[in-house]
């Protein structure tokens, strides 16, 4: 069995603005594993419309490394920091990048906004002991939003990260 060193895992990198590209080339170079996501954009000239593609995540790059990998990632030019969640490097699925890999293959000019929890909004919790309950936001913190779910007769009030959930229909 390989120890954790050397298993490979996806994780989010920050770049300097605009270089995005650039710092995936960089990456390559090294021998680093790494995806920019382009998404590919219609623009439009005085005299054509041309498709360019453009990264579609802006100050982001996926990489592959293991533990040994990371400090070579961060030396590279145009690399900023990995991205941190709750302390630690963001780890990413290896669905996810498959996943948005697919949707780039059969899309273009696709759009990316975050989503925002606003109070009010019904959502289902997504992970968790609660997981399939359908719920009303009551209140957004920081990291996590206070959901009011209804079920057999009682009114249940919990705490979820706003990771866990997803929003189903906007108030």
């Amino acid at each position: 069995m390989a120890s954790n060193g050397t298993i490979r895992k996806w994780y989010a990198v920050y770049t300097k603005p605009r270089w995005e590209k650039k710092a995936h080339a960089l990456l390559v170079e090294k021998g680093i594993e790494c995806y920019c996501p382009l998404n590919k954009v219609h623009r439009k000239w005085s005299d054509r419309i041309k498709v360019v593609e453009e990264p579609l995540f802006k100050s982001y790059v996926f990489v592959r490394v293991n533990e040994e990998e990371k400090t070579p990632v961060r030396m590279v030019n145009g690399v900023v920091n990995f991205v941190y969640w709750q302390g630690k490097p963001a780890l990413i699925r290896d669905k996810e990048i498959f996943a948005i890999r697919k949707f780039l293959n059969e899309y273009e000019n696709v759009e990316v906004r975050q989503v925002d929890i606003a109070p009010e909004a019904t959502v289902v919790v997504e992970q968790g002991v609660l997981m399939g309950k359908k719920g009303t936001v009551k209140r957004v913190l920081r990291k996590k939003v206070e959901v009011l779910i209804e079920s057999i007769g009682f009114t249940l009030t919990a705490y979820i990260d706003k990771s866990k959930v997803v929003v189903i229909e906007k108030q």
